[in-house]
This record gives C-alpha cells, structure tokens and sequence, in this order.
C-alpha cells in the first residue's frame, strides 16, 4: 500500500505601511504572486489607523484559515527586536507602538517588522535583482536615501535595530548642508531628490542663469527633463549628485564588502546623468581596485511590491531561524 506525503505549505500574510495608503497582501510558500491582494488609502488625519489595518488582513486572509505569520514593512524609525514603531511619517498616532505585540494578540500567530529599506534590500536579495548573491548593499535613492544591507544571507538590523541608515552617513562635516534629520552634511543632503531641488534652487538665488523658473519649486524630475534639454544648472546638480553618491557607496564597499549594488528609487533612475559621474567618483574613491572586481551595480527588479514582499521574506526568514 502506497502513503502519500502531504506537504504543508507555508502561508505568509505581508504588510506594506506607506505614506499614503496601507497594502496587503498573503502569499504561499515558493509562489511568487500573491493568492490575495488589497490596498486601501490612509490619511494622518484619519483617526484608528490600526483598526482599519485589521480589517484589511481581515480581507485577504486566506480562506483556509491558517496564516504561519505575518511580516510588516514601513517607513521610518523602528525597532525590529521588539516590534515597535518609533516613529513614522503621516500616521502621528503611531509613535512607539507595539504593532508586532497587537497584531499577534489579535491574530494569534507571530508578526514581524522592519523599515522599509530594509526590507527593499531584503526583498531584492531574495526575489529580485540580487538573487544568486550572498552579500547585497541596496540603496533606494528618492526623496531621500535609504539602505539595507544582505550579510551572508543575513540582514543587518544591529543592536538597536537601527543599522543600515546609510543615507544619513555624514560626507561633509563641517559646511555641509542641512539634511532632513537636522544633522549637516548627510549623504541624503547631497544625492537625495531633495538635495537636487536644494542644490538647484540656491543656485537659482545666487543668480544663475536656467531655464529653470527660480520663482517656482523645481522637482527633481523637473531639473531632469531641463538637464536633458542641455540646462547646465540642472547637469551640475545631478553632477553633484553623482559625485556624493560615489563617496558615500565607496565608504559602504569598504565597510560591507557586497558583490552587488543594487539601486532603488526615482532618483536612480536618471541614468547617466546620474550614474556617469557616479562611477567616476566611485573610482576614484575605493582605496584599492580589488573592491571593485566583479562588483555588480545594478537597479532593482521589484517595483511597488518591495515592500509587501520584503515583509514576507523577513517573516519566513524569522520562521527559519
């Protein structure tokens, strides 16, 4: 008589918290497509901001019924070993928070959590552009620069949790310009969507000529589609860009040591505008060329579902260990 072997297959329901909307989704074990997916919008201003997060994994639970964990992805400040939410932009309710704590007393099944760029670098390791590779820095460079950093298929989090801020290394000390935490001279400050705008917009002040209008707020796509049509203020603030980029990822190959740099965010997507001076400045800042011997630098694969599914490669990573 013949036994078959029944195969119980891992359920991960991951939570992606945004800015401006939250995002659900669960999925199976070595599927990569969610077998359920929801989003819904959120507002600072709209008052029980968990119990509509409730209801959204209430929605896409799977109908079996068993869900093994759930893994949580947002923005800003928090700590991963005790589940908390320090601090996070648009939801002002959601300081310190227990989120892990509440979501398994609601669920009854273990929940993690961990930034967003972090999870991004953990996701793309996993699913995307750094599949294959067992060391992985990631930078997302958009509105500001994040990172997360893969160490023999590890993610670093550190003691406090707090690891990997790489876009707020400092790069110039002393006359740097002031980045968004309220320290001078970050790498975030420099090569940041923000230190674009910034760059071009004191410029602008000082009287130099663009076909940019000084009397308006210039995105950095803005300056992107001037740069394109030849503006060289526009050029030298990607330039610039590029060249505190460098340094600061040079100062990451020297500390972490990766096999591959993976690239995220609006901002990197400027191609050689961006990324021209980029490698020149990389170059010229390694303190030897071995660091650079089949170090790939690439951009990332995943799109909008970095998140979701970094949360779901951190919960089945906790799973296993």
């Amino acid at each position: 008589m013949a036994y078959g072997i029944i195969v119980l297959m891992r359920t991960i329901v991951s939570i992606d918290i945004g800015g401006t909307q939250l995002r659900a989704a669960a999925y199976i074990q070595d599927q990569r497509e969610a077998i359920a997916h929801k989003r819904v919008k959120t507002k600072a201003s709209e008052p029980d901001t968990f119990g509509r997060l409730v209801k959204l994994i209430e929605d896409i639970w799977p109908k079996t019924g068993k869900v093994d964990a759930i893994g949580v992805s947002i923005p800003g400040p928090v700590d991963p070993h005790s589940g908390i939410i320090m601090l996070t932009p648009n939801i002002k309710e959601w300081r310190d928070f227990p989120i892990t704590a509440k979501l398994t007393g609601h669920f009854g099944v273990p929940a993690f959590l961990d930034n967003d760029a972090n999870l991004a670098g953990l996701a793309e390791w996993k699913f995307g552009a750094g599949r294959g590779h067992h060391d992985v820095l990631y930078l997302t460079v958009s509105t500001g620069v994040g990172g997360g950093v893969i160490i023999k298929d590890r993610l670093l989090q550190g003691y406090h949790g707090l690891a990997a801020e790489l876009g707020h290394t400092t790069i110039q000390a002393e006359n740097g310009p002031l980045c968004g935490c309220g320290q001078y001279g970050h790498l975030e400050s420099y090569s940041s969507g923000t230190g674009i705008e910034r760059f071009v917009a004191e410029q602008l002040r000082a009287g130099r000529e663009s076909v940019l209008n000084p009397e308006k707020k210039n995105s950095a796509h803005d300056i992107s589609e001037a740069a394109k049509q030849g503006d060289a203020l526009s050029i030298e603030a990607y330039q610039v860009a590029g060249k505190y980029l460098g340094i600061g990822v040079a100062n990451f190959l020297h500390v972490f040591d990766p096999s591959i740099v993976i690239f995220g965010g609006g901002v990197s997507q400027s191609g050689p505008l961006l990324f021209d001076t980029f490698n020149e400045s990389l170059k010229e800042r390694v303190i030897h060329p071995r660091y650079l011997e089949g170090l790939v630098i690439t951009r990332a694969e995943l799109g909008d579902d970095s998140g979701l599914l970094g949360a779901r490669a951190l919960a089945e990573l906790k799973l296993d260990s």
